[in-house]
């Protein structure tokens, strides 16, 4: 019974031909750890030819290179100065979250097609910018959600599209860490001059992704948002560097309730940093069936649990869970699906007109929050 479940959900899929004789000439701004995941990719990739690299810090572009065996690539210390000296078809944009519009910008005025890390921006106002630049320069955009390439992920998607829950009306999202305040590789996630916002960009981002995707990423309309840092500014939280607290600008934990178009009502909750193994699981609710899908701390991969989904049948309640598949690199699927859409001109994976979505979701929490009350949110054509 499992297998035919499964199947009920199946999509055929065709395997992509790659024209190794046409090489993609990349770039990569910004070269800190996320970076060594793009760099490693693109190694792989035969169709694929790593010529420059650019990070603020002097040397540092040089010895991640040399540290990851790839030659041949000219290192510069400023991404505009990379895009002004090299004839580069894309970029793979992994700076601060504050660079993020600034050098998506710099990049598509350049006429380069980007892969921006996650988050989009810090503010729906740089999101618009970055549209916009976009839009006038005709080249593509994708942000780097890399469980959009997770079977499993997909499978909720596939769920809801194929009317088994029947109209959605409630979403839950669950998850996040109980301890896991990113400081391992230095300050920059929480410093409010470098990450902008905290556990939303990093972690709610995926976890937003996963649920407005499934439901076809409606608009939304109002919300009402908490933050919270409690213990980003606690120096007993780091017991090595009890200074990081001082410097801690952003939240680490969020809350907050978004009415969507169509009637759906989103419970958002994110956290870098709680007394808690888990806010919950994420949860789908329809007018025929729910569907559960196990908590994790960061939403960014695969869950290690099967979905579930709960109905009434012949007036008895059932539920039945849906067969994981195998897991695989996923970091390594969101890349080559970036390199074939420039190659080919086809679309991106994650495209703005959903990511800005997310992106308003999360500015408008925050405004919330700093306003105290409920805030309606309004996104800008473009």
């Amino acid at each position: 019974m499992a297998a035919d479940i499964l199947d009920r959900f199946k999509e055929s899929l065709e395997e992509t031909v790659i024209d190794t004789e046409n090489k993609l000439r990349v770039g990569i701004i910004g070269t800190g750890w996320i970076a060594e995941a793009h760099a490693l990719a693109y190694a792989e990739m035969p169709d694929v030819e790593i010529v420059a690299g650019a990070d603020l810090v002097p040397g540092k572009a040089e010895k991640f290179f040399k540290d990851l065996g790839i030659k041949g690539v000219t290192c510069y210390e400023s991404g505009h100065e990379m895009l002004e000296n090299e004839e580069l078809d894309a970029v793979s944009i992994c700076v601060y979250n504050t660079q993020h519009a600034p050098c998506t910008i710099d990049a598509l005025e350049h006429g380069v097609h980007v892969l921006l890390e996650k988050p989009f921006t810090v503010t729906l106002d740089e999101a618009i910018e970055v549209m916009e630049a976009e839009k006038k320069s005709g080249k593509l955009l994708t942000i780097g959600f890399q469980p959009r390439m997770s079977e499993n992920m997909q499978m909720i998607k596939k769920i809801v599209d194929s009317g088994e829950l029947g109209d959605i009306y409630y979403l839950q999202a669950g998850g996040g860490r109980r301890r896991g305040i990113p400081t391992p590789y230095g300050t920059s996630f929480i410093e409010e001059s470098t990450g902008g916002i905290g556990a939303m960009g990093d972690i709610g981002s995926y976890s937003l992704d996963m649920l407005l995707n499934a439901v076809g990423y409606p608009k939304p309309l109002t919300a009402t948002g908490y933050t919270s840092n409690f213990f980003g500014t606690d120096p007993s939280y780091y017991p090595n560097h009890p200074e990081y607290a001082e410097k801690f600008g952003v939240e680490d934990f969020a809350a907050g309730f978004v009415r969507l178009k169509g009637g759906i009502m989103l419970d958002f909750r994110i956290s870098w940093a709680m007394h808690m193994d888990t806010s919950g699981d994420a949860l789908i609710l329809g007018t025929k069936g729910g569907l559960k899908i196990p908590s994790t701390e960061c939403w960014n991969g695969e869950f290690d649990k099967p979905l579930t989904v709960y109905k009434n049948v012949a007036g008895s309640e059932i539920s039945y869970e849906v067969p994981m598949v195998e897991k695989t690199d996923l970091f390594y699927k969101k890349v080559r699906a970036f390199v074939d859409a420039a190659k080919n001109g086809g679309e991106p994976t994650v495209p703005t007109s959903q990511a800005v979505i997310n992106q308003a979701i999360i500015d408008g929490l925050v405004r919330s929050s700093k306003l105290g009350h409920e805030v309606s949110i309004e996104i800008p054509e473009v």
